[in-house]
């Protein structure tokens, strides 16, 4: 009985000393998850039981690990992580503070990918590559950037800063800054000119083949009003 109580306290007091190594080195995310979650609730729930945090946590070290040459051992990591969470990170791969993976369930980002900070990436987004080629083919992430569910990202090509990239999109060039980015492939759309808000509205962004149907129909209602004239 005393061997089983020593163990539980020992198992205790790993698991006590490991939410308190997530909390205190990876602030940034954790406060990312309760900025852009409203479904978070506690700073345990958050730690134990969010997949992105948990994704984040084993690439920073897998990526420390890569860093130094160590071989074979972070990509062991990367593929433990990946079974565990459903999140797919390259221990090679760039990524800044503030990062939210929101459910991540799919989420890839390829070996060349560079992610800047506080981007938000939702379930199934895929950073990656456009063929075999060698050398930078991943996408440049900038800061700010929201990327929703089910988008594409391929190829060696830059997304500016404050710009979504909306649901179920393909992006294979080059993004602006504060844009928006729509369709298959994706097409890019301004919302006034005005920096948008981080948290992607799914139901609201601007899909510019919607928009010129609506502006073609608005046409043959008034060719139809001069016609009866």
């Amino acid at each position: 009985m005393i061997i089983f109580l020593n163990i539980f306290l020992i198992l205790l007091t790993v698991l006590l000393a490991w939410i308190i190594f997530v909390l205190i080195v990876f602030k940034r995310e954790v406060d990312a998850v309760f900025d852009r979650d409203p479904a978070a609730r506690n700073y345990l729930e958050v730690v134990l039981l969010y997949a992105g945090v948990q994704a984040l946590v084993m690439h920073r070290i897998a990526h420390a690990l890569y860093r130094a040459k160590v071989p074979f051992l972070p990509r062991w990591l990367a593929q433990v992580s990946r079974f565990l969470t459903g999140i797919e990170i390259h221990p090679a791969a760039r990524i800044g503070e503030g990062l939210f993976i929101d459910h991540g369930m799919g989420v890839v980002i390829g070996e060349t990918s560079v992610v800047g900070r506080n981007v938000t990436l939702y379930q199934g987004v895929t950073l990656g590559g456009t063929g075999k080629e060698k050398g930078k083919r991943h996408p440049n992430i900038g800061d700010n950037v929201v990327i929703g569910t089910g988008a594409k990202v391929l190829g060696n090509i830059t997304i500016g800063e404050n710009s979504y990239i909306g649901a179920n999109a393909v992006v294979l060039r080059d993004v602006p800054a504060n844009s928006t980015v729509v369709g298959v492939p994706g097409h890019i759309t301004k919302q006034d000119g005005k920096k948008l808000d981080r948290l992607l509205d799914h139901v609201h962004v601007l899909d510019p083949l919607t928009q010129s149907l609506e502006e073609l129909e608005e046409r043959v209602k008034e060719l139809e009003k001069k016609i009866k004239q």
